[in-house]
C-alpha cells in the first residue's frame, strides 16, 4: 500500500519532526531534522516539495547515480516516487505534502490552464529559484502555527509552477471553463445543479462531468465548493456567519463550518479572527 513520505520518515528513530502544520484539503507541512541515517521511499501517494533549511552537504541520494546534497537545495518528489538516501551529517528541511488532484486543481485555477499541463518533474538537489521564497515562508508558518500564512505561501508557490507544452485531447475548452466559472460566481447563493453547468457547455451531464474533471483536476462539486469557500473568505469580516453561509450557497451554517474547516484547516470564526488581527 502506498504511503506518505512523512510516514517513511517517522518510521526512523533518528528522524525528528521539529514542527507540523495541516492547513486544509489534506495539505501538510512538516519540518524535519535528521542525522546519521538511511531512508527509503517507496511509491509515495502524494507529491512532496522539499527545501533544505540548514545543512545538506552530508546528504546523499544513493539509488542510481550517487548525488550529494547542497545547503538550500530543492527536491521535488512526485506522486509514486521511490528513492534511497544516506545522511552522514545533521540537516534540517521543510516538506510540503499535497495530493495530485489538489495541486492540479490549484494550478488550473491560478494559471487559467488545463490541469494536465502542470509539470511536476522530479528534482534532486536543484536550485530552488522561484520556489525558494514561498517554501521558506511555509517553513516559518509551520514554526509559528500560522495557517493563513501557509495558505498564502502555497498560493505563491502554485503561481511559480510552470506548465508543459503537450497536445491535449478531451476536456473542456478554456472558454467553456470561463463561462462556467462566471455563471457559478453569479449564482453562488443558488442550489447549483450539474445540469445547469452541462447546459452551458452544450454537453450531457455525464460527458460534462468527465470532461470537467479531466481539465480541472477535480469534480464540479468539489470545484464549486472551493469557489464558495473563496467567496466566504472575502466576506467573512463583513457579515454574520449565518448570512455568509446563505450567500455562499451552503445548506446550513453547520454544513458551511464543516466544509470551511476541511478546505482551510480552521473554522470560519477562527479564520475571521486571524484576518482581523
Amino acid at each position: 500500500m502506498k504511503k506518505r513520505i512523512d510516514e517513511f520518515l517517522a518510521a526512523s528513530p533518528r528522524t525528528k519532526r521539529v514542527a507540523d502544520l495541516s492547513f486544509g484539503e489534506g495539505r501538510q507541512l512538516s519540518i524535519w531534522r535528521n542525522s546519521q541515517d538511511e531512508v527509503q521511499y517507496n511509491a509515495t501517494n502524494e507529491h512532496a516539495f522539499s527545501l533544505y533549511l540548514s545543512g545538506g552537504a552530508g546528504t546523499y541520494r544513493v539509488d542510481g547515480t550517487l548525488r550529494q546534497g547542497t545547503p538550500g537545495g530543492l527536491c521535488i518528489l512526485p506522486q509514486g516516487h521511490s528513492s534511497q538516501w544516506q545522511i552522514t551529517d545533521t540537516f534540517q528541511f521543510v516538506h510540503l505534502y499535497v495530493a495530485d488532484h489538489i495541486l492540479r486543481a490549484a494550478f488550473a485555477q491560478t494559471h487559467d490552464q488545463d490541469a494536465r499541463r502542470l509539470n511536476i518533474d522530479e528534482k534532486t538537489f536543484a536550485p530552488p529559484e522561484m520556489l525558494e521564497a514561498p517554501l521558506r515562508k511555509m517553513a516559518m508558518a509551520t514554526i509559528d502555527g500560522d495557517i493563513l500564512a501557509a495558505d498564502e505561501s502555497f498560493s505563491e508557490m502554485v503561481a511559480a509552477l510552470v506548465d508543459k507544452p503537450i497536445n491535449l485531447t478531451g476536456g473542456l475548452s478554456r472558454k467553456a471553463l470561463r463561462d462556467v466559472r462566471a455563471w457559478v460566481e453569479s449564482h453562488m447563493e443558488s442550489n447549483i445543479k450539474l445540469s445547469d453547468l452541462a447546459a452551458l457547455a452544450g454537453l450531457s451531464e455525464f460527458h460534462f462531468h468527465r470532461m470537467f474533471k479531466t481539465s480541472c483536476g477535480m469534480s464540479p462539486h468539489n470545484w464549486i465548493t472551493q469557489l464558495r469557500i473563496k467567496r466566504a473568505k472575502e466576506i467573512l469580516t463583513k457579515q454574520p456567519l449565518a448570512q455568509v453561509s446563505v450567500a455562499c450557497g451552503f445548506s446550513s451554517q453547520s454544513h458551511f463550518t464543516r466544509r470551511f474547516k476541511e478546505q482551510t484547516g480552521v473554522t470560519p470564526g477562527a479564520y475571521r479572527r486571524m484576518t482581523a488581527s
